[in-house]
């Protein structure tokens, strides 16, 4: 704390935070608000890494807290962006914390991967797979139209114009 607290940056109170989070009991509330802490506190420019192991870390924690739902968005996240800078190792921890939440998880596709978050990927391998608009909104807890929006900027960024041409490129 006091190293953290020596110097304005909250890439360390972001750690200090995530510290204090792994030493509080697991599932308290403590636990949960610190690492919440820590995640505020890392800067969204910097840092990818840092912000990615702590929110596998959330993500572990709300599961084994019985909260697999709230879960889920967290270990996305890490996994995006493990994904994202070359962390295979903890981008396969994400996805082995993914699929103990109930989530079904494939190995990505690297160029895709490289080209869409890991949410519009998610939708994209299900439209792969045939499922409508509203299947995939019921399947991830979204609204038809915000599956529709992903899928327009999933198409903008493949170049594409249809689900075939979708279901082609991860094929």
């Amino acid at each position: 704390d006091r190293w953290a607290s020596s110097t304005a940056s909250p890439s360390r109170r972001a750690l200090s935070a995530r510290c204090h989070a792994l030493l509080a009991p697991r599932g308290s509330a403590e636990a949960e608000r610190e690492f919440r802490a820590a995640l505020r506190l890392h800067p969204t420019d910097a840092g990818a890494f840092e912000r990615a192991r702590t929110e596998l870390l959330l993500g572990r924690e709300l599961r084994r807290s019985r909260r697999p739902r709230d879960a889920r968005e967290h270990l996305h996240d890490a996994r995006e962006a493990f994904t994202l800078i070359g962390a295979t190792t903890w981008a396969e921890q994400a996805a082995a914390e993914l699929r103990a939440a109930g989530e079904s998880v494939g190995a990505p596709d690297p160029s895709a991967a490289r080209l869409l978050t890991g949410q519009q990927l998610r939708i994209a391998q299900l439209v792969a797979e045939g499922a409508t608009n509203r299947e995939i909104a019921a399947r991830m807890f979204l609204s038809t139209r915000t599956v529709d929006h992903h899928l327009r900027n999933i198409f903008h960024r493949l170049g594409i114009r249809s689900r075939t041409e979708l279901a082609r490129a991860l094929s």
